[in-house]
């Protein structure tokens, strides 16, 4: 009987544990804000209103920033002051998604899931070093 009495007692601290600190998971994602895209279309242009509060908000450079999103929606685009122009109408959907993925790649730290990562570039390789827990990863191409 002592050890039911025993499990039940490490659950009833377990759970007082989990009350008190609260789930840390969400805290450590909502720590990386990210703004909203802001796009609209003049004429057969695209135009990217608040593109440089991304690289503010990543911690990189925008010129990367820039050549990921053009590289990924085929697309010329250059930087006009705060604002980015790309030629032809692109969907406002699709810059959400190329951002979420820049920053699954390039941003979040595969180990720890920390975005307190900046890159490194040794030789011709690139790598992503995370500030918070030390791991030294590879990551692909030229935009971190």
């Amino acid at each position: 009987m002592s050890g039911t009495q025993t499990k039940t007692e490490y659950e009833g601290l377990l759970k007082r544990l989990q009350d008190k600190l609260g789930n840390t998971s969400k805290k450590a994602s909502s720590r990386l804000e990210i703004p909203t895209p802001q796009i609209i279309w003049v004429g057969k242009n695209t135009i990217f209103r608040n593109f440089m509060d991304f690289p503010k908000a990543l911690r990189r450079d925008p010129e990367k920033l820039l050549l990921y999103l053009n590289k990924e929606l085929a697309s010329a685009g250059y930087i006009a002051g705060e604002r980015v122009i790309f030629l032809g109408r692109k969907e406002p959907s699709s810059f959400v998604a190329l951002i979420d993925r820049y920053i699954k790649d390039y941003i979040i730290c595969p180990v720890c899931g920390s975005p307190d990562t900046r890159t490194e570039k040794n030789k011709k390789l690139g790598f992503l070093l995370c500030e918070a827990c030390g791991a030294r990863s590879s990551i692909k191409g030229n935009y971190a």
